[in-house]
């Protein structure tokens, strides 16, 4: 099959940014010296550019996992433009393309089925999507966002001016335009893209599936490291309007702090979360599903198996009626300030519901470790 043809200018800026960071930016720093200012900006216009496509491109525009004060937009619309990742229009086609039609090669813009190069980079390096470079009829609500318009009809000057004009000024003020050019500008732009390009290629090869296993998305905390919280890809894949990918507190999302820290400053509101009981749900399901794979070679494979399925179906009972409790509960004391008969009678059953699941789940996980293997936390 004959590949189409290359496209020159993405080819050549991926080249010629390649050798600036790797060639030039070290050689600077080796002849003339490159100080902390300079790195400190590189860090910090790293981070600012690489939220403000997976908090501005993905998490607030391609998905609608929350809504942003127009300051906000205009801020990630800029940083976004300074990532060099095309408009955000188009970046959010492409991306919601590649959720409906995940792994499937011949549509997923960037499917991780036609290996990790291609995933990576290499699906913009050539026309495979040219037909579709003026068509977003999947992205009818951002075509009505200002801001959205104003970023694709100057994304061009934007571009030049944050990239060039930004670190230009900055090492203006420095003392070191050249160098800040270099290090903040070039390199700073080339890590950027490496990282986020993970996103599409390792986040679905390196990793575990938790949650679904109809994709090959991936939940990965070391990847989350590198890409701004985005390493928890397999839960992103079953939960896309969430606007978090780390849910556990300790797990590393940078982006999820920035959009909640954003929210107590009213500049962010309306942010999407998926039910406890709905990520419960799908977890078990994999599990049991898991378990059913490893079982049925067992020599006593059916007695097992009805013995796992019964604990199962048991602990989604003792789940419902948890969560069934709780969201009454919850509901209750929006209504009444004051504590009342009713209010302390719900509050028992909540607890007895809590325990009754907490100890279920704690007998699933023992029967599941002993026959399977045990749980990640």
């Amino acid at each position: 099959m004959k590949k189409p043809p290359l496209i020159p200018l993405t080819v050549t800026i991926f080249v010629v940014t390649t050798l600036i960071a790797f060639i030039g930016t070290p050689l600077w720093a080796i002849y003339v010296g490159i100080g902390w200012t300079e790195i400190l900006t590189a860090v910090a216009l790293f981070f600012f550019t690489g939220m403000s496509i997976t908090a501005g491109y993905h998490r607030l525009w391609s998905h609608k996992t929350f809504q942003a004060h127009p300051v906000v937009k205009v801020v990630l619309a800029v940083g976004g433009a300074m990532a060099v990742q095309n408009s955000i229009l188009h970046w959010a086609s492409d991306h919601r393309i590649h959720h409906r039609h995940v792994d499937e090669n011949d549509k997923d813009p960037y499917s991780a089925k036609r290996g990790f190069w291609y995933s990576h980079m290499g699906w913009m390096l050539r026309e495979y999507q040219s037909n579709r470079y003026n068509d977003y009829s999947n992205c009818r609500d951002l075509q009505k966002d200002k801001v959205v318009m104003w970023q694709h009809k100057h994304y061009i000057p934007i571009v030049l001016a944050s990239n060039i004009g930004i670190t230009a000024f900055l090492g203006f003020l420095n003392g070191d335009i050249i160098g800040m050019m270099l290090i903040a500008g070039v390199a700073r732009l080339v890590a950027v893209h490496h990282v986020t390009f993970l996103i599409n290629s390792l986040a679905h090869v390196w990793g575990s599936r938790p949650y679904t296993d109809t994709n090959t998305a991936r939940d990965n905390g070391i990847v989350a490291l590198f890409t701004f919280g985005e390493g928890y890809h397999n839960y992103h894949h079953i939960f896309e309007y969430d606007y978090r990918n780390g849910i556990k507190w300790w797990q590393y999302d940078p982006t999820k702090w920035l959009i909640k820290t954003l929210s107590w400053f009213k500049l962010t509101s309306h942010l999407r979360t998926t039910p406890e009981e709905r990520i419960e749900k799908a977890k078990l399901q994999m599990q049991l599903k898991h378990a059913k794979t490893k079982l049925i070679h067992l020599p006593n494979a059916e007695e097992v198996l009805n013995k796992v399925q019964q604990e199962y179906d048991l602990l989604l009972h003792r789940m419902a009626e948890y969560y069934k409790t709780k969201k009454s509960l919850v509901a209750l004391k929006k209504e009444t300030l004051q504590a009342s008969y009713e209010n302390m009678e719900l509050d028992f059953k909540y607890k007895e519901m809590k325990q009754s699941f907490t100890l279920q789940k704690e007998k699933w996980q023992s029967l599941y470790s002993y026959y399977v293997e045990p749980i990640p936390a």
